[in-house]
């Protein structure tokens, strides 16, 4: 059976959303972050060498990285769904898309934590910053073209994003009040997916920031 090793308020919870929309049999095993590190448990660390979340067993396969995580559930077990395929006119978007958050925000949300950290001037780093700013306005430009990332259809690309525009930014808070079209796209996503059912249960009690 696959099993989704959840580390309480990270990525994985996404994990544990894309099984619930897929309706697969998983089993949800639970690990609770150090209260005074914030960290993983030496357990969750010792599960695969990146000691890091999302990971997942399936048989003799232990797998971490999302967008690995991800591809293997939706190739093993996904039958198309989710997806876009190779030869439709949006397969590139969706590409793009799905690979934004670890390629392009998540990079730039570690900067601002680091700063945070630091306790640096933000105003000495702007070219550090530049990046995120500009990563949140392309997101809030494409999202004023499409209801979904990929284009007219909720896919993967969209659940990759998900945690970046919600729960990340309990570690990096960002004011959503000037990105009216990221707002309404993740209210959008709330009313038609299972998002909010799955991302309780991968963490109840959590107050996501879901505007």
């Amino acid at each position: 059976m696959l099993i989704v090793h959840h580390l309480g308020v990270s990525q994985s919870d996404k994990v544990v959303w894309l099984c619930e929309e897929l309706g697969l049999d998983y089993e949800l095993k639970f690990y609770a972050r150090d209260s005074v590190t914030r960290l993983a448990p030496a357990e969750y660390k010792a599960l695969h060498p990146a000691g890091t979340a999302p990971t997942i067993q399936d048989g003799d396969v232990t797998l971490a990285e999302s967008a690995a995580v991800f591809e293997y559930i939706l190739g093993k077990y996904g039958a198309g769904r989710l997806t876009v395929a190779p030869d439709a006119p949006n397969y590139a978007d969706y590409l793009y898309w799905f690979h934004y958050a670890a390629g392009t925000v998540q990079p730039a949300m570690l900067v601002e934590i680091i700063i945070a950290m630091l306790g640096v001037d933000r105003a000495q780093v702007a070219a550090l910053t530049a990046r995120g700013d500009t990563a949140w306005a392309s997101l809030e430009e494409r999202l004023g073209k499409v209801p979904y990332l990929a284009g007219e259809q909720f896919t993967a690309a969209d659940m990759m994003n998900f945690f970046t525009l919600t729960t990340g930014r309990l570690f990096v808070p960002k004011d959503l009040s000037s990105f009216p079209n990221i707002r309404a796209y993740i209210q959008r996503v709330l009313d038609t997916t299972k998002a909010r059912a799955a991302l309780s249960k991968a963490d109840p009690g959590l107050e996501i920031p879901f505007a």
